[in-house]
């Protein structure tokens, strides 16, 4: 059974009125996707009804995601932070019940930012509290909702793989999962292969991304290593195409990703590029599984 297939919505439009909703939904139809991911950095900025209406039009699910600041940290010892985080993290849980999205994931537990200092264990202990409380209240639409561990210029909290199994036993709710991401991974952690097995089960999104940000093949990341891995884990769940570009621009995401260069300008190029990619490396991968068991 394949995974559902899905694309960030940064690769079509860095805007979510209605006008580049349907651009980048008609286009993550178009190319062939299952779902798209969208960017809920800001959650008023999506319109629930207009964005549910476009996505039943198209036949489309959609997942969403975010990374907090560090005015809305939830991963800070500053109560008044901190409650401004839940307050962001509950109303994109809002946005993705309203649009009757089964998915919220991202950097949730902290800012998406380079930290001045190690995280301390009061902030810790903080972010799991407001994650237990929002997964507890996914769960009553059953919601999931997906740790984005990222490299250490974008959280001092959640990196390795490890680390955010050791946070979840703290969150200790059974719809928190992990939400891997192989650009991120291609810098923390040694290899793919044990990290993604070491997941097992609790591997929930997998966010596919060239180690340049570009085109998938054309950077440094082993994707035969990753495809394998999957494949060893049975994992079925979505695997979403990730990629930015100086020619898409989103006013909050792209200076915090750092997204400078021009890696590419042909957004359906790369998108179906991408498709065909990951969608024949699973194969490939559960091919040269299914022959190893023989």
């Amino acid at each position: 059974m394949g995974n559902p297939l899905g694309v960030h919505a940064l690769v079509w439009t860095g805007g979510w009125a209605p006008e580049d909703a349907e651009l980048a939904i008609s286009s993550t139809a178009k190319a062939g996707f299952d779902l798209i991911e969208i960017p809920a950095l800001d959650p008023s900025r999506i319109d629930i009804a207009d964005t549910k209406q476009r996505l039943d039009a198209h036949g489309l699910k959609a997942g969403f995601s975010l990374g907090l600041t560090f005015e809305t940290d939830i991963n800070s010892e500053d109560p008044a932070c901190v409650e401004r985080g839940r307050a962001t993290l509950m109303s994109a849980l809002e946005v993705a019940r309203g649009v009757g999205s089964s998915y919220l994931g991202g950097v949730l537990f902290g800012a998406l930012a380079k930290y001045p200092a190690p995280v301390t264990d009061r902030a810790r202990a903080n972010s799991a509290s407001v994650i237990k409380e929002l997964a507890q209240e996914a769960a009553r639409d059953d919601i999931v909702v997906g740790l984005e561990f990222v490299n250490r210029y974008e959280s001092n909290l959640l990196n390795t793989v490890q680390q955010t199994l050791d946070y979840m036993d703290v969150v200790d709710e059974a719809n928190v999962v992990v939400h891997a991401d192989v650009y991120h991974m291609n810098i923390e952690e040694n290899g793919f292969r044990k990290p993604l097995l070491l997941c097992g089960d609790r591997l929930g999104y997998v966010h596919i991304g060239e180690s340049n940000r570009g085109y998938l093949g054309q950077g440094t990341i082993d994707f035969d290593e990753v495809f394998e891995a999957l494949a060893d884990v049975d994992y079925t769940g979505p695997m979403t195409f990730e990629s930015f570009s100086s020619a898409v621009v989103d006013p909050q995401l792209s200076n915090t990703l750092a997204v400078w260069r021009n890696l590419w300008s042909d957004s359906m190029d790369l998108a179906t590029h991408a498709r065909a990619f990951i969608s024949d490396g699973m194969q490939r991968a559960r091919d040269t599984r299914g022959q190893r068991a023989q």
